[in-house]
């Protein structure tokens, strides 16, 4: 059965973003809010709007451009350094089998990331707008590959992502005030949640503080990050070269192996695509996304192998794969009175993270509502904060959800898989709006080879290990993807509503003073 009105809708979006209709930047495929904008006129200077700024005086509410080049590069290094390279960074190494080849997928993963993030520099600058690849789905294939990578993410992998950061912050939290050899669950469940909550109201509260935080936590991390490495550098000065010396002795062979290696490793720099969920907010967006991507993107690399180098330069590979907190062991051996530092710096490192990880999964849940994918609260802002509070929350109650279990670590198999399923989308996105969208100015433009070598990666990194290692999460991760049609097509396709959504959606706008982004507000 056909829906004419539907079809009208991603005609038209297509049109706004090649720019052949005429209509104004910022206005929505559905009649409100900001949605994918044309690219008339994508040249910097020619739309105060895409420069940065509040909004005038008679302009609909909407998120205001806040987030700048250091921000943008806080919120990469951020979320991308988490609690992994200080606690456990042994997943390389135990699947590889040898130092020098897990330095070697530390770099090539990095470089890979590299990659995938230059293709969406040019996405993002293309199509200026938040929400990353639900946006390019929706511009590239329609609305249903965009509603299912909506569905994944904001009800399960973005709160678990939250959930499992949260989790380690409070672990670590509580074992530097607890005497017992193993921290109470419920305690480390209660302070999860409350940094759950924490997180989210500084969210809410303030764009400004959240980037605040954000800048101060990484800039932590990074100096925690330097004092392991300057620790390193001195015992090699001192000639301990012995396990670094062993190269490639004992390199697995197996590709099943090389492929969960990348898996470690890709989980270790994920978050490189966050800035693209943001870009509305985003000052300058096509100078500042691909320099914060240029300068974070290889200052992780960097920072990863380094400290790799000055764990060996200190600990066997054996004691390294035996340690429950590497950074901790690290700074016994090597810090003396200040080996306290370690554990704290754990705990700055994961805040940071999951305050990242919640500024940016707020707003993949407000552009999806926007563009009907979700209850049309969720693309509501605050009248005076203007931050998308009704999405943070949302994403805050499935997380606190998540927490009650406490054992959430198999999400990161569904994260994995999933994961590059999507990055493997958003490619095939870039190749195709190359042919259907040819005439779109795109102020840059990556060599085609780097979306095509990034796709078959993406292509082997979810093949590849089902085939090598069969389990169930692969299979739970296609049937909740596939579950996503049971609500696309009655909600979305068709346009049903629910019974009394207009007087929920009423009694939570007075409740969090929140407006739809067309409201224009009083002078």
């Amino acid at each position: 059965m056909e829906n004419p009105g539907y079809e009208n809708d991603e005609n038209n979006l297509k049109e706004r973003v090649q720019g052949h209709d005429g209509v104004r930047m910022g206005e929505s495929v559905r009649g409100r809010g900001q949605s994918v904008p044309g690219s008339e006129g994508q040249t910097e200077g020619k739309y105060p709007s895409v420069e940065g700024g509040k909004p005038a005086p008679n302009d609909p509410v909407n998120l205001e451009r806040r987030v700048g080049l250091l921000s943008g590069v806080a919120l990469i290094v951020g979320t991308m350094i988490g609690s992994g390279i200080f606690v456990s960074p042994k997943g390389l190494l135990e699947r590889t089998g040898s130092v020098g080849l897990s330095l070697v997928i530390w770099a090539l993963c990095g470089g890979l990331s590299l990659l995938g993030a230059l293709c969406y520099v040019e996405l993002g600058c293309m199509i200026p707008t938040s929400g990353a690849e639900h946006t390019y789905f929706l511009v590239a294939f329609g609305h249903l590959p965009a509603f299912l990578f909506a569905w994944v993410s904001i009800i399960i992998l973005k709160p678990a992502m939250l959930a499992i950061i949260c989790l380690s912050f409070s672990k670590y939290l509580v074992e530097a005030f607890s005497t017992d050899c193993e921290p109470p669950r419920m305690a480390i469940q209660l302070l999860g949640g409350l940094t759950i909550v924490l997180i989210t109201f500084i969210n809410s509260y303030s764009v400004t503080l959240a980037t605040k935080v954000q800048n101060i936590f990484t800039a932590a991390k990074l100096v925690a990050i330097l004092i392991i490495v300057i620790g390193g550098i001195i015992k090699l000065a001192q000639g301990n070269t012995k396990y670094l010396a062993r190269g490639f002795e004992g390199s697995t062979t197996s590709i099943g192996d090389v492929a969960t290696a990348f898996y470690s490793g890709l989980w270790a720099y994920d978050g490189w695509n966050n800035l693209n969920y943001v870009t509305e907010e985003l000052k300058k967006p096509y100078t500042n996304l691909p320099r914060a991507i240029m300068i974070g993107l290889p200052l992780v690399t960097i920072c990863y192998l380094l400290v790799n180098i000055s764990y060996l330069a200190v600990m066997s590979p054996e004691e390294l794969l035996s340690s429950e907190t590497v950074a901790v062991t690290f700074g016994n051996r090597v810090l003396g009175w200040a080996a306290f530092f370690m554990p704290l710096a754990v705990c700055l490192s994961t805040f940071g993270a999951a305050n990242g990880t919640a500024f940016t999964s707020g707003r993949l849940c407000f552009v999806a509502a926007r563009e009907g994918h979700m209850v049309d609260v969720l693309s509501y802002v605050h009248i005076k904060k203007l931050t998308p509070s009704p999405a943070l929350i949302f994403n805050a109650l499935i997380a606190l959800v998540m927490v009650i279990p406490s054992d959430i670590a198999s999400l990161i198999d569904f994260f994995s898989f999933t994961a590059w399923i999507f990055y493997g989308g958003a490619m095939a996105a870039l190749l195709i709006m190359r042919r259907t969208m040819k005439d779109t100015p795109r102020p840059y433009k990556v060599p085609i080879f780097i979306p095509v070598l990034v796709l078959i990666i993406s292509i082997y990194l979810v093949i590849g290990p089902i085939i090598d290692s069969p389990k169930f999460e692969y299979l739970y991760a296609t049937l909740f993807i596939l579950a996503g049609l049971v609500f696309y097509f009655p909600f979305v396709y068709f346009k049903k509503s629910v019974p009394g959504m207009v007087y929920l959606t009423t009694f939570l706008q007075l409740l969090l003073q929140v407006v739809p982004t067309d409201i224009i507000p009083d002078a």
